[in-house]
């Protein structure tokens, strides 16, 4: 495939995960209770299986560390953009692969989404979430498996891109 149009595939990917994440970030890091009822239904699952230490410190301090995860992974996501801008203005010389950076972001994101979709799967929290009478018709599930394949692509594309010229930027 052409740089460009990986470039282009890529950049849409980075701003639909980006939407996601940083969307969510609000809920995770204010305990709102929608995020209490996710990760208590969760990390109450996990007192069966892992031990009342895992589970309550699930549901304690999941909503967090996964919101930092997804944090991080936003701003590796987005930092091509920086270093871009940086590049412009000539307070930087050269940049890392965008290319690199979007395979290893893609990776992230795949990665914390595959825990997202285990969970909406294989515990009681289900793919339709149900609080206080209300459903979330499926949506955190279908965000997390779309970013689940998104970032598996986002991470092939770019890594073979990557690969193809040797690690240097184009």
């Amino acid at each position: 495939m052409k740089p460009r149009i990986v470039n282009i595939i890529s950049w849409l990917i980075v701003l639909w995960t980006a939407k996601v994440f940083l969307s969510s970030l609000p809920y995770k890091f204010t305990g709102h209770p929608d995020t209490q009822h996710i990760f208590g239904t969760i990390g109450s699952w996990m007192k069966g299986i892992l031990g009342d230490g895992v589970g309550n410190g699930f549901i304690q301090y999941g909503a967090y560390a996964v919101g930092t995860v997804e944090l991080i992974t936003t701003i590796i996501l987005l930092s091509p953009a920086v270093f871009w801008a940086l590049k412009k203005t000539n307070v930087m010389s050269s940049t890392p692969s965008q290319h690199l950076i979007h395979a290893i972001g893609g990776v992230m994101a795949s990665g914390v989404m595959t825990g997202a979709v285990f969970f909406h799967l294989f515990t009681p929290l289900g793919i339709e979430v149900m609080h206080e009478g209300k459903s979330d018709h499926g949506s955190l599930f279908y965000a997390a498996v779309s970013i689940l394949v998104l970032g598996g692509g986002l991470f092939v594309m770019n890594f073979l891109t990557w690969k193809s010229s040797n690690g240097t930027q184009k």
